[in-house]
């Protein structure tokens, strides 16, 4: 399975968070947009076709990662 970098991972992430406050803080047309953008890509890079279900796969990869590279110590 092809996975992508981590550093886009957390990128779009971050900016669908911060495009999710947005637009619930009555962010408009122009928020909404970006964020259909952000999820449409995000979905791609997941392999998912909701957004709640690619950020849940972005994260669990993101952590996945995070484990990878500093492994736990006995």
């Amino acid at each position: 399975m092809v996975r992508a970098h981590p550093s886009l991972l957390r990128e779009l992430v971050e900016r669908c968070d911060t495009l999710r406050r947005l637009l619930a803080s009555g962010g408009g047309a122009e928020t909404r947009r970006q964020l259909e953008d952000v999820t449409y890509t995000l979905c791609v890079v997941t392999g998912t076709r909701r957004l709640d279900t690619a950020l849940y796969v972005a994260r669990q990869q993101l952590a996945d990662e995070m484990r990878r590279e500093q492994p736990l110590r006995r």
